[in-house]
């Protein structure tokens, strides 16, 4: 039985990236989670997953009795790790230039002294293909080329000018600073016959400037001006980074393997984008006024929606770059984070059918169409096959939206989503004066909306239910006043709130179902609240009118994030963080539970 001592909590980690891959570091300057050169690449370090296998990059100083700070600089996703003792402080700032400035994939790490003579250890230890490649070390002047062996060769280079020796494959070095001197490691790809920028001798206080700037820029363009502006920007920041600058997709998550229960198997990847989080990352971006990153999304979406499979239907999920082979396999050399198995990468629920996305779809494209640019009538044709698909199927049992693995149910979230769908058809096509079946689809909404309230809701209960048959309930139907299907004031809502507070509310967290009632999900194990639902009630709150205890609940929810505000897919029953991290659906849902209550906070002062 491996240790399990050496892991960090994942709440101990920030989170830097250049909009091609990401980096997680931890409060002890260690980066221990890093796919490169792309997200959905295979890992260069994963100590996460196995501190004894997976690889990391360490950086820090050598101190007794250290106190570790991280932050990052205001308005950037520029990090920086202090180190407090009572030798000296020391300070590691990171940050992975973007693209646009010339040069690609590289990471910088810069040690610095703060106070008093510092001695630092560095130690480079990349695992290639998710540390099932060895790899070959070729020494040059102050760079060092680590080759991955095999078929599908991967080069990196670390540039530094502090000395490094070489032991077993890795790269470690033991200096020592004084008061206000730094030592720089570069760590980029290295393509033959390729020179990179890095190696000027002003390429890392240029870069960092310039990257600083980039970031700064950016923040500057969002139209939140409220009272938690902080919390938002850090959140518009990390959707950003989990952004594609070359697809213009955003990745659900940029972890795979994360357990939602320590020890468990519930262990999924994250790295794609579902088709799901575009109404939620549209709505959220267009709120803010980043409309240039919606309109790239909604490319992304367009070009999907040329794509179709045989049958007319879409995919939950695709790669970042639109691929539509995901396929799931265990990485079972892994002992996974604190021993939580399997490792997987690739995902098979990418071949589920799940209805709601059809609403989340629609959803999505009306909203562009309303407050981005108008779309164009080759998009509305296949806009229309996909609602005619609707039509057909809505009376399907699917596997929903938590994915369940234990068998297809009729899930009151996916019935009310195809609704959405058929809703939002009819009125982008009355707006636009598009040639639609108005008269088939308004019938069929409207079967819809009477199934719904036949055959979800549960006079006992006096809740609507997670599927037909069931006494259970669902924290998704969070979303029923959110997209516009009933009133947040609705007596039956009203009822409905009022028992899942009774049973999936905890302080201010929200459990998506309970295990033992909800619908069979096929796995072992229990899990933490949801982040995301936790912010979906705060909003639902508001909505109805109850601002004060929406706002409370959101100043409480804001304090289960990290030291740096991220937040993973849950929180566990001691406040930890669990699942993959951080966690985009969660940030978008905070926008809107923030964007929300303060809208209604205003209305009612003015």
């Amino acid at each position: 039985m491996l240790s399990v001592m050496s892991y960090q909590p994942i709440e101990n980690y920030g989170i830097i990236g250049d909009l091609h891959t990401t980096a997680l570091v931890g409060m002890n300057g260690s980066i221990d989670f890093m796919c490169f050169p792309h997200f959905d690449s295979p890992t260069l370090f994963a100590a996460l997953l196995d501190d004894e296998k997976g690889g990391s990059f360490e950086l820090g100083p050598v101190m007794d009795q250290v106190r570790h700070k991280q932050l990052y600089l205001p308005d950037s996703n520029i990090l920086l790790t202090r180190f407090l003792g009572a030798q000296g402080v020391a300070e590691v700032s990171d940050f992975m230039p973007i693209n646009t400035l010339g040069h690609k994939h590289d990471l910088v790490r810069r040690a610095k002294a703060v106070l008093g003579d510092v001695t630092f250890r560095m130690r480079m230890a990349p695992r290639f293909n998710y540390a099932r490649s060895a790899h070959t070390v070729e020494r040059r002047r102050h760079e060092y080329i680590f080759t991955s062996e095999g078929p599908d060769k991967t080069a990196v280079r670390l540039r530094t000018c502090v000395p490094v020796r070489i032991e077993n494959g890795d790269a470690l070095a033991e200096f020592t600073l004084r008061a206000g001197q730094t030592a720089s490691f570069i760590l980029e790809e290295a393509e033959a016959s390729v020179e990179s920028p890095s190696c000027g001798e002003d390429y890392v206080p240029e870069s960092f400037k310039e990257t600083l700037n980039f970031w700064r820029s950016w923040v500057r363009q969002c139209q939140y001006q409220g009272r938690w502006r902080e919390m938002v920007d850090r959140s518009a920041l990390t959707l950003k980074l989990l952004t594609s600058a070359r697809h213009g997709s955003i990745v659900a998550a940029p972890t795979f393997g994360l357990p939602e229960e320590i020890g468990g198997v519930r262990n999924w990847d994250y790295r794609y984008t579902w088709i799901r989080d575009a109404s939620f990352t549209l709505y959220g971006l267009m709120r803010l006024g980043y409309t240039r990153e919606a309109a790239d999304f909604m490319n992304w979406i367009e070009a999907r929606c040329c794509e179709l499979e045989p049958d007319g239907a879409l995919q939950i999920m695709y790669g970042i770059d639109g691929r539509h082979e995901l396929p799931e396999e265990a990485l079972d050399h892994l002992a996974g984070y604190r021993n939580s198995r399997p490792v997987r990468i690739g995902n098979a629920a990418s071949h589920q059918l799940q209805l709601d996305i059809y609403g989340e779809l629609m959803d999505s494209v009306y909203l562009y169409n309303k407050y981005g640019a108008e779309i164009s009538y080759d998009f509305w044709t296949h806009l229309v096959q996909l609602t005619n698909w609707v039509c057909q199927n809505w009376q399907r049992p699917d596997d929903g939206i938590w994915e369940v693995r234990g068998g297809a149910q009729e899930f009151l979230y996916s019935r009310v989503m195809c609704w959405v769908a058929l809703d939002r058809a009819i009125r982008l096509a009355m707006k636009r004066s598009f040639p639609a079946p108005i008269e088939e689809w308004t019938r069929t909404r409207d079967r819809i909306y009477r199934d719904v309230y036949e055959d979800f809701w549960h006079p006992k209960i006096g809740a609507f239910v997670q599927h037909k048959g069931s006494e259970a309930l669902d924290a998704s139907c969070l979303l029923m006043p959110l997209v516009k299907f009933i009133s947040p004031k609705d007596p039956r809502w009203a009822r409905t709130m009022q028992v899942i507070e009774a049973q999936l509310v905890a302080d201010s967290l929200v459990y998506r179902y309970h295990n033992h009632q909800a619908a069979d999900d096929g796995l072992d194990g229990g899990e933490g609240t949801f982040s995301m639902c936790s912010f979906w009630y705060v909003e639902c709150l508001a909505r109805a009118g109850d601002v004060d205890k929406a706002r409370f609940l959101l100043e409480k929810a804001f304090g289960y994030a990290n030291h740096l505000g991220l937040y993973a897919e849950e929180i566990g029953p001691m406040g930890q963080q669990l699942g993959n991290f951080p966690q985009a659906f969660t940030h978008l849902a905070l926008i809107s539970a923030a964007y929300n209550v303060e809208r209604r906070l205003e209305d009612r002062r003015r």
